[in-house]
């Protein structure tokens, strides 16, 4: 009979879990997809678009998709199976996101109880982990879909990890193997697992003696192979493309620096989460001298202090909290941002572990303790609040990026998506008055460069438009620009920019860099055939091109091809009857 009512008990709990979850998250419902990475992973991605056939399959385990250089075969089946059931509709999207975050907090509140026995703790941590703004980023976000996923491996893992450390054989072993093979299909950032299996074995699990040390670091040997191999894939795919910064752009200095400063930041977001933003600038050039002096300060001190209190979960949290951040802490920079509030998803678990364990014992022999108990239920509903606040900003393209320059200072990557905002709704002064506040902040960013080419494009300036594309391709080789002028090149009349070979020559190379596979970048391909008189080589690559935009559910763009592919057929070339942009 006791039995049963435990059972109960954890059911309730779970339930109440799941609701608080929902209550806090349900404004994710009217949120839409944003044009920040979502259309590499999904509005724009033509493999994805398709579901699951076998091409897109074969695609997601063999492909580093252009701007997306991880290797997660995972992330891009479940982006596939979302469009599977749901096509392009964003709700579908961040339901299965949502779900997965519920699925996340149940496992850790079971996975916690499980290996400490302690249920209201267990939950706690669950909750906070549940209800934090900070994770708002990695479920409202659709392109952060491998956060979520990964996250639900990373506890499959531990939970694997728990039955095996119970009686330690083979056959509860492969489990635990099998696991973390998938979660680091979901998310290369997973590689941390395996240091924070070792952990629990200190605490809660109690199996680390200096006697078996060597076995215990020994049974992980195989994890941390399949950690190292997927972290050196990663790292060379992403310095193929230019994701990684250069050591001479950002020096050591600087990005040992920002991690100390963003360790502390991202400690203060945990506590109090305003000013939360889609993306916080990296400083690129210095840092004031006083700010990683006191953080590095700040973290000597905390972690002498933990050692030295010789409390197993404060010194299982605060490494976990440290650990679990290595990837992502800026030491190799990959991307233009100090920090991210999707990179405390998991790390954050540490600081709450400490947090609650250490507050239950501090107040163990309190005759109020049930006053706690308050306290964290009003805690939690101002969780709820913010986070639900939160996600409104998440809304779209114009709340999230004018909330983002509200809150960040110096924000480029908010001015040029704003602007991109704007350009979609054909408001092209606006447009172009943000491509220029961002390219004021930073003249070289590649982004801006693309997109105010194709404002200026729009509105008939194109040699202006050029200009910009030039010094994109300065940057770095592109299919954007490429693409873009490659269409100024084919399609436009005026002798300063008429050269069909070039259009060819251009066109080829955008298409090689996107893998064949956008539907926009061979349309241009054909008109480029076209201008040079090459008219079956135009409807053959007009064709292909609108089958694939047919197949990714893009119609407007497959009647557009359609017709110009009518002109070839005729045997004219397409000319731009105005000012009009390619993107």
């Amino acid at each position: 009979m006791e039995q049963s009512h435990n059972k109960l008990y954890l059911l309730l709990i779970c339930i109440a879990l799941t609701l608080a979850t929902v209550v806090a998250f349900e404004p994710l419902s009217h949120n839409e997809f944003i044009g920040y990475d979502d259309g590499h992973y999904v509005t724009e991605n033509p493999y994805v678009q398709s579901g699951l056939t076998g091409k897109s399959i074969l695609w997601a385990f063999t492909s580093l998709h252009g701007e997306i250089s991880y290797w997660h075969p995972l992330t891009w089946l479940s982006h596939m199976l979302d469009c599977e059931l749901f096509g392009l509709n964003p709700l579908g999207h961040h339901l299965t996101s949502l779900l997965f975050h519920i699925a996340n907090t149940l496992l850790l509140f079971w996975v916690l109880k499980r290996m400490t026995g302690a249920v209201w703790q267990s939950a706690f941590v669950a909750a906070a982990f549940a209800l934090h703004p900070l994770g708002v980023e990695s479920v409202a976000w659709a392109a952060e879909r491998k956060n979520v996923l990964s996250g639900f491996f990373w506890m499959l893992t531990i939970a694997a990890y728990i039955r095996y450390a119970e009686r330690p054989c083979i056959g509860r072993y492969l489990p635990v193997v099998l696991a973390l093979c998938l979660g680091l299909m979901a998310k290369p950032t997973v590689v941390t697992l395996p240091f924070v299996l070792l952990l629990l074995d200190y605490w809660p699990l109690d199996r680390f003696q200096w006697k078996n040390l060597r076995f215990l670091v020994c049974e992980k040997i195989p994890l941390l192979f399949l950690a190292a191999v997927l972290s050196a894939v990663t790292f060379f795919a992403q310095k193929g493309i230019g994701a990684v910064a250069p050591a001479d752009k950002l020096g050591l200095n600087l990005r040992l620096a920002n991690a100390f400063v963003s360790y502390i930041r991202y400690i203060g977001k945990i506590f109090y989460p305003a000013g939360l933003a889609v993306f916080y600038p990296h400083p690129l050039r210095s840092l004031p001298l006083w700010q990683p002096i006191v953080c590095l300060f700040i973290l000597v001190v905390v972690s002498a202090a933990v050692i030295y209190v010789g409390r197993r979960y404060l010194v299982v949290g605060w490494l976990w909290y440290l650990g679990v951040l290595v990837p992502v802490i800026g030491l190799v920079q990959v991307g233009n941002q100090a920090m991210a509030d999707r990179y405390t998803y998991l790390p954050a678990i540490g600081i709450f572990i400490m947090l609650t364990w250490g507050i239950t014992e501090l107040l163990a022999g309190w005759r109020f303790r049930k006053i706690v108990f308050s306290a964290a239920g009003l805690i939690f509903i101002i969780l709820i609040l913010y986070t639900r606040t939160q996600l409104r900003y998440w809304r779209n393209n114009f709340t999230l990026y004018e909330h983002a320059l509200k809150v960040t200072a110096n924000n480029y990557v908010a001015y040029n998506n704003l602007g991109a905002a704007f350009q979609s709704e054909g408001m092209l002064e606006e447009a172009i008055g943000h491509y220029r506040r961002a390219l004021r902040i930073r003249p070289d960013y590649f982004f801006t460069h693309c997109n105010l080419g194709s404002a200026l494009q729009s509105q008939g300036r194109f040699s202006e438009a050029a200009g910009h594309y030039q010094y994109a391709l300065g940057l770095k080789p592109h299919y954007i620009p490429l693409n873009n002028l490659a269409w100024l090149k084919a399609t436009h009349a005026d002798p300063d920019f008429y050269d069909p070979e070039e259009a060819i020559h251009l066109a080829e190379q955008a298409c090689e860099l996107s893998d064949y596979r956008k539907p926009d970048i061979l349309d241009t391909l054909a008109a480029a055939y076209a201008a040079a008189g090459r008219f079956s080589h135009a409807i053959e690559t007009a064709q292909k091109a609108m089958d694939i935009a047919e197949s990714a559910g893009q119609k407007a763009l497959a009647n557009e091809i359609r017709k110009r592919m009518e002109l070839y057929k005729a045997g004219q070339p397409y000319i731009e009857p105005g000012p009009d942009s390619k993107q």
